[in-house]
């Protein structure tokens, strides 16, 4: 008995001893003829042939940092589920490959360059049926844009209190520096938003998941969206829940998609 209890307390101190592993990179993007700030968190032992990759995008103001402050505890994420999480620095970009700004090319960086570059450095499974895409704000944007646009890339999408349809919001959040002006500019809105974009997408192309907040201001930009796939056959998780545009909600939200993207996974 004595010498049953002493294997488990050597168990369970092995156990506590794991952590993720926390890299902070600079990742070379050809595009762009710079390197971008990344943040990966990975297994401390990936199991089996590999792990399944998590992309996380951040909102507007954020960097490579948010989500390990949002959420530390994707760190035990990692360890439990055999995943890695890549966290990139979007800048204040929309992740779009900007029409007239050659240093943003963020659709082509996360989309290609960052994901080829993660795949040949760590352990992943490197197919799009084990590879998921999220955000909140600017990045639940991004998300649906980079997975709905590169679906031979990433199997499933989601987004958090996205800004899915930007033309809302004209004078807002840097977009003009990107895409130049609502009305009236060389390029037209309604290209570089997402819900314009769910044409390409047939039923099944991708499994998508997207909540809001009862109290967010996109949260009528969410319903629509939703509305859209629907119109189109599109099946999804579609959650509102209580909340608004803040730390707390994301915090919350996070855990329903990694549960949704896990179960993809595994099927």
């Amino acid at each position: 008995m004595k010498k049953a209890g002493s294997l488990l307390l050597a168990c369970c101190s092995v156990w506590s001893l794991r952590a993720a592993v926390v890299d902070t990179l600079q990742v070379s993007s050809a595009k762009m003829g710079r390197t971008v700030n990344t943040v990966v968190v990975s297994p401390d032992t990936v199991r089996g042939a590999g792990a399944a990759v998590v992309y996380l995008l951040h909102g507007y103001g954020g960097d490579e940092h948010e989500w390990l402050k949002l959420k530390p505890e994707i760190k035990e994420y990692a360890d439990r589920e055999n995943l890695i999480f890549v966290c990139p620095d979007g800048e204040n970009s929309w992740y779009w490959d900007s029409p007239q700004n050659a240093a943003s090319q963020f659709e082509t960086f996360v989309s290609h360059e960052l994901v080829g570059y993660i795949d040949s450095r760590y352990r992943t499974l490197s197919s799009r049926d084990k590879r998921a895409i999220t955000g909140y704000s600017m990045g639940g944007h991004g998300a649906m844009w980079l997975a709905i646009r590169h679906k031979d890339v990433f199997g499933a999408a989601g987004s958090m209190s996205g800004g899915l349809d930007i033309r809302p919001f004209p004078d807002n959040w840097e977009m003009k520096v990107q895409i130049g002006t609502r009305d009236g500019g060389t390029f037209d809105w309604d290209d570089y938003t997402v819900v314009n974009q769910v044409d390409r997408l047939k039923n099944g192309d991708l499994q998508l998941i997207v909540d809001c907040g009862y109290d967010d201001f996109f949260l009528e930009v969410n319903e629509k969206f939703h509305e859209e796939l629907l119109k189109r056959g599109i099946m999804h998780d579609f959650i509102l829940r209580a909340g608004a545009h803040t730390a707390e909600y994301w915090n919350n939200a996070i855990d329903y998609q990694l549960l949704f993207f896990l179960k993809y996974f595994r099927r």
